[in-house]
């Protein structure tokens, strides 16, 4: 195939020039997890400037404000990654969901009682579900299965970053805006990263680029190579479905019918549950257990995850090198348990204070897992973006009982909180472990030649065989023959 491009050597100069290409307008995805991040947590940190007291809020009312986002964010996300497969223009479709939810949020700080804000925060979930599975399946359509992991951990460290400087920006609007203009501080803090957010969606419509396929600014012999370097690590499978008119109702059978996606999905429950006290952390209502002010505590709360940021590179990075995932999914949850752990046994400062870096950086390990799910569950696209979407709206049931997990009546200390996250951080290695195991034994029944548990029929297996072997100008036997060389990642 490198034949079409001029030989081997012009290839790879072409493919370095259309990674650098798409790496530099992808980046926007970063600042827009950013956003997306702070819009959906500034419940957290206005919670510190009489949110709650000028809205009334008693009982569990706030920690229903923040599950109550979640509800709306799980119903949406397999719908509108079937909508965005089907559309082919994510820059398009995913901008347009940032202005709603940017408007949303600015309407949040108009907000006067628990039922105004109640649903803001469920539209506000509704619409922003659209974003990181449509992301993440956007990111699978261009990068091959050993550069994946470390774009979607820089994606991902949108999340880290937000956490890191939320809580900067939450302080110097928290600090500097109460009664400007007649309006407290928290209103404030809805009214300017709402507004910031629409802006940057404007300019996400001329940056992001659609699929291989869609996207007009590429020349052609860059369209061709996007799209056969894809064929060509799925090892002869064309990343493109049968046909639009039935494919997305086809991925979303596929997809609920295959047990590695449910299992997949409660796996990354238990993770999400684990990482509850990220709610907390960034409003500060941990490192407030430190025993300074505000302030200083909002300012505490972006060490860690600064720390968070550079142990996900790192991570992801030697996992797409070494092309394994387990051990380093495993191996960040485990350090985290040990920061639960410390956490529980210990009220000295310092002691506790170390433990928060652990708990921010077993992020790390969940950021792997999201790698880890487009490299199991490869084709076709239709079931690849129902599968991310589902297994990523059904991990979020962990935020809405994670809302509950940090009760203000087991502060200062938080022990049965900690011991719950350490519970599911638990679960979780040993899910990956038994995940592992299967995958490897796949991969052996690969090499003896037995078919592979969960493949597609027969019928739009040779669908895809044929579009692969047009694609590439070559024969269905020599596309079947490079197929199944296929192997999974574990």
């Amino acid at each position: 195939m490198d034949r079409e491009f001029g030989g081997r050597e012009k290839r790879i100069h072409l493919e370095k020039g259309l990674l650098w290409k798409i790496d530099l307008r992808m980046s926007i995805l970063i600042v827009i997890y950013i956003l997306n991040y702070i819009d959906r947590n500034n419940a957290a940190a206005a919670r510190l400037k009489g949110f709650e007291a000028d809205l009334g809020l008693v009982d569990n009312q706030f920690a229903t404000l923040l599950s109550i986002l979640y509800v709306g964010y799980i119903i949406m996300q397999v719908p509108s990654n079937m909508i965005l497969n089907w559309m082919g223009k994510p820059s398009i479709y995913l901008p347009c969901c940032m202005i709603i939810w940017g408007m949303i949020s600015v309407l949040t700080g108009i907000t006067t009682n628990f039922t105004g804000a109640l649903l803001t925060r469920f539209f506000l979930g509704f619409v922003e579900a659209a974003f990181f599975p449509g992301a993440l399946f956007l990111l699978s359509k261009w990068y091959t299965r050993k550069e994946l992991g470390f774009r979607t951990a820089i994606l991902y460290c949108g999340n880290l970053i937000s956490n890191a400087f939320g809580g900067l920006i939450a302080a110097g609007i928290l600090s500097g805006m109460q009664g400007a203009l007649g309006h407290a501080a928290w209103r404030w803090l809805f009214y300017i990263e709402g507004a910031l957010t629409m802006f940057v969606a404007v300019c996400a419509i001329f940056i992001l680029p659609d699929f291989p396929a869609t996207t007009s600014w590429l020349s052609e012999e860059e369209r061709k190579l996007a799209e056969w370097r894809m064929a060509e690590d799925a090892s002869g499978s064309a990343d493109e479905d049968a046909s639009k008119g039935e494919s997305q109702l086809r991925g979303l059978v596929l997809a609920l019918t295959d047990w590695k996606v449910w299992f997949l999905a409660c796996m990354m429950t238990a993770e999400v549950v684990g990482l509850s006290f990220n709610a907390y952390f960034r409003g500060a209502a941990l490192t407030a257990t430190l025993g300074y002010n505000t302030t200083v505590s909002l300012l505490l709360v972006a060490p860690p995850w600064a720390f968070a940021v550079i142990v996900a590179f790192v991570i992801a990075r030697h996992a797409d090198w070494t092309g394994e995932r387990a051990v380093h999914i495993s191996g960040p949850l485990f350090l985290g348990i040990i920061g639960f752990i410390i956490a529980l046994s210990t009220t000295n400062t310092a002691a506790r204070y170390v433990s928060f870096f652990l708990m921010a950086q077993a992020y790390a390990g969940y950021i792997v897992c999201f790698a880890w799910l487009s490299n199991t569950l490869p084709r076709p696209p239709a079931k690849r973006a129902v599968s991310l979407a589902f297994i990523n709206a059904f991990s979020q049931l962990g935020n809405v009982a994670g809302s509950y997990v940090f009760p203000s009546n087991w502060g200062p200390t938080y022990d049965y909180s900690f011991a719950i996250c350490l519970a599911m951080f638990g679960t979780s290695i040993i899910m990956v472990v038994v995940l592992r195991t299967y995958l490897k034994k796949e991969n052996e029944r690969m090499d003896r030649g037995e078919r592979v548990a969960g493949a597609m029929e027969t019928q739009e297996e040779e669908e895809e065989l044929r579009r692969t072997a047009e694609l590439e100008g070559v024969s269905i036997e020599l596309v079947r023959a490079n197929r199944s060389k296929w192997r999974y990642l574990y």
